[in-house]
C-alpha cells in the first residue's frame, strides 16, 4: 500500500515502545506496532506526556468531585490537569485528519469505559473513560476507536482496519 493513502491511526505512544508511561516503562505490543503499521500510518500520542507530565510521573486518577469527573494527582489532590486533557484531545483532533485511534487500557487519559473512579476519599466507586479518550469521542462521535485490548490477533487488526 502507498503510505500516503493509509489510513491515519493515533496510537498510545507506550503500545508502540515508547518509554512514556508512569512507572517509566512501555507496553510494547508488536501486532500494533508491526501488523496495524503495515496498512496504517500510525502516529503515537501520550496525553499525559503531551501536557507535561514527566517520565517517571505521579501517578494520576480520575475522581469523582460533585457531578464532574477530575483528573488528579494522586499525591497531590489539588493539582488537577482535566483541562489540559481536554484542550488537548480538541488540538490533536485539529492537527490530524484521523481515521482511528488505538488507546491504551485502564489508563486515566486514554482507556474507555475501564478506567477506575475515585471519590475525593480516594475509595473505587465506579468506572468511567479516560479524560482525553472521552473528549475525543465526544468531539468527533463517529470517530473509531479501540483499546489495545481490542485488538488481539491478526484477524482483530484487519478487521479494525476494515472498518475505518
Amino acid at each position: 500500500m502507498n503510505r500516503v493513502s493509509n489510513p491515519i491511526i493515533a496510537v498510545s505512544a507506550c503500545l508502540l515502545g515508547q518509554a512514556v508511561r508512569y512507572d517509566g516503562k512501555h507496553k510494547y505490543t508488536s501486532l500494533i506496532a508491526e501488523e496495524l503499521a503495515k496498512y496504517c500510518h500510525l502516529i503515537p500520542i501520550c496525553p499525559e506526556v503531551e501536557i507535561g507530565l514527566g517520565i517517571p510521573r505521579d501517578k494520576i486518577q480520575l475522581t469523582q468531585v460533585g457531578n464532574e469527573v477530575r483528573v488528579l494527582k494522586v499525591t497531590d489532590r489539588q493539582s488537577d490537569v482535566t483541562h489540559s486533557l481536554t484542550d488537548l484531545a480538541a488540538q490533536f483532533l485539529k492537527q490530524h485528519q484521523l481515521s482511528g485511534l488505538v488507546l491504551q487500557d485502564k489508563s486515566p487519559s486514554c482507556g474507555i469505559k475501564n478506567v477506575k473512579l475515585f471519590s475525593e476519599e480516594g475509595v473505587q466507586i465506579g468506572i468511567s473513560s479516560g479524560v482525553f479518550a472521552a473528549t475525543i469521542r465526544q468531539l468527533q462521535p463517529n470517530l473509531r476507536i479501540v483499546q489495545a485490548s481490542q485488538l488481539q490477533s491478526q484477524n482483530d487488526v484487519e478487521v479494525f482496519v476494515s472498518c475505518l
